[in-house]
């Protein structure tokens, strides 16, 4: 009896220790939303009343519009991007045994492991030497910056790829090549249709990791030019206005119907 008094109690402390845990992460993301609709021309409390015009507000400014605009083009393209590279690579991580596999595999998860502001010095002194040395330019360009948040994006389409193959059973490809169909028609007509889910799941994480960059951004980006991330740093240093609270709300809203979508296809907690 008393060891079932006591499971119960471990198991009611580890239940309350959960989901003060889950509260402490979505507090934040709450405070957030109910911000976003006072009336307070000055972020206070308790609030005057309640508006949706800060939404207005924050799309009338151009910088706030400009920069979500320059976002969203820019994380389509690197997901995009990381996809045409990273999915050769989760298969022949997943698929195959050679020398140098594990040095691949570090090497293009290596993002996740070095600090942000460390990475995004090291792009832009790299543009920079190579301007330099051939006259191309990459920094302060579009394609600059794709390239940059395309090595953002790599290492989650990359990890959603490889649990995306760990499930899948590879003697139904052989048996296609047993058959004689070639490895392009395998490839197109067997291995696609069966990782398309992580194909696409990772392409949502891929946008995630890009549109909600700060860091890389920061150092890439040129005059006139800036993402959404940054305009909403150049503006908390004048405005306190809820302004910035709506534009956190859509960019929160819009990351995680990406995760909802991405958890769709690839169960992240298989993932992470």
């Amino acid at each position: 009896m008393k060891d079932v008094i006591l499971q119960k109690l471990a198991r009611g402390a580890y239940l309350s220790s959960v989901w003060l845990i889950i509260l402490f992460v979505l507090f934040p993301l709450a405070i957030t939303f109910w911000v976003a609709f006072f009336s307070n021309r000055i972020m206070s409390f308790p609030p005057e009343g309640y508006t949706s015009s800060w939404f207005l507000q924050a799309w009338s400014l151009a910088a706030f519009r400009d920069g979500f605009l320059l976002s969203l083009k820019v994380a389509i393209c690197a997901s995009l991007l990381a996809i045409l590279l990273a999915t050769p690579a989760g298969l022949a991580i997943a698929r195959y045994r050679f020398r140098g596999r594990e040095m691949i595999n570090t090497i293009l998860m290596s993002p996740l492991m070095i600090p942000a502001i460390v990475s995004g010095s090291a792009i832009y002194l790299f543009y920079i030497d190579l301007q330099v040395r051939s006259n191309v330019q990459f920094a302060s360009t579009f394609y600059g910056l794709v390239i940059a948040h395309t090595l953002i994006a790599i290492p989650w389409v990359l990890r959603l790829m490889i649990a995306s193959l760990a499930g899948l059973n590879p003697s139904i490809e052989e048996a296609s090549l047993s058959l004689g169909a070639g490895r392009l028609t395998t490839f197109f007509r067997i291995t696609f249709p069966m990782i398309r889910p992580g194909m696409t799941a990772g392409a949502l994480f891929g946008f995630i990791a890009s549109f909600g960059d700060l860091e890389k951004s920061l150092l890439i980006v040129g005059p006139g030019r800036i993402t959404l991330p940054i305009s909403m740093l150049n503006y908390l240093q004048y405005r306190t206005d809820p302004t910035i609270m709506a534009v956190a709300t859509i960019q929160i809203l819009l990351i995680g119907c990406a995760l909802i979508i991405s958890d769709r296809y690839v169960r992240l907690s298989k993932t992470f």
